[in-house]
């Protein structure tokens, strides 16, 4: 079992409750790889890392397995799930299949009111990537896509879309902050919503490509890449 007295967890956010807290904060440690795949962690001992009782901990884990991103194991603790890079593929290439159309095709629709709770969204990426605040950085990026898409009128698609972002790994988010690289990158939000603003679909739906091409590049990884073919 892992210790995890030096592991880099984010901080509790004060303005959420404690479960949804430490939710977040565990969420994110596995997606940028603080919490390593396959490891085994101790509600006891996350909860002593974090400084609060083992039962927020417990409570966060359960909700983070239906996510499927840990596994119980019954009287020691939780395991990260191991996800290949063939599934990290296949993620990717469904949300190429599912976001870019619905962003293009909402270019221009989305009303004034729409859009200043967007660039708000926008606005929160930004200032958590600057403060290195992954925990809010991840949570503030998928409620701006899940309003996004929700402008589309298909709600299972916004749910699934939702599912497979919070299924993804992405190692290379804290090289990112800690070289203040993530706040350039966050800045891409606020292009995609001139672009929406402006009724440029079809760039919309290329720049959207783009950015989820990152969660097999730039943010996997720290390093640039090409983003999967459509169909992949």
């Amino acid at each position: 079992m892992s210790s995890t007295s030096n592991l880099p967890l984010a901080p509790l956010g004060p303005q959420r409750s404690l479960r949804e807290s430490v939710t977040e904060s565990l969420r994110a440690a596995i997606i940028a790889g603080a919490l390593e795949e396959g490891t085994l962690y101790s509600a006891p001992a996350l909860g002593a890392a974090f400084g609060v009782s083992a039962t927020p901990v417990r409570e966060a884990m359960m909700d983070l397995a239906r996510e499927g991103l840990v596994e119980t194991v019954k009287n020691k603790g939780f395991r990260v799930t191991r996800m290949s890079d063939r599934e990290l593929d296949e993620i990717a290439a469904i949300r190429l299949l599912l976001e870019p159309p619905v962003v293009g095709d909402i270019a221009g629709t989305v009303p004034p009111a729409g859009i200043a709770a967007l660039r708000a969204l926008a606005d929160a990426i930004v200032t958590a990537a600057r403060q290195g605040d992954l925990a809010a950085y991840l949570a503030a990026d998928r409620d701006f896509h899940a309003e996004l898409l929700r402008y589309g009128g298909n709600g299972q698609l916004v749910e699934l879309a939702t599912s497979l972002r919070l299924r993804t790994r992405m190692y290379g988010l804290r090289s990112l902050s800690e070289s203040n690289r993530l706040a350039d990158s966050a800045q891409e939000h606020h292009e995609l919503l001139d672009l929406i603003e402006a009724g440029d679909g079809g760039a919309a739906l290329a720049l959207m490509r783009r950015h989820i091409g990152h969660a097999r590049g730039l943010w996997a990884t720290g390093e640039q890449e090409s983003p999967p073919e459509e169909g992949a």
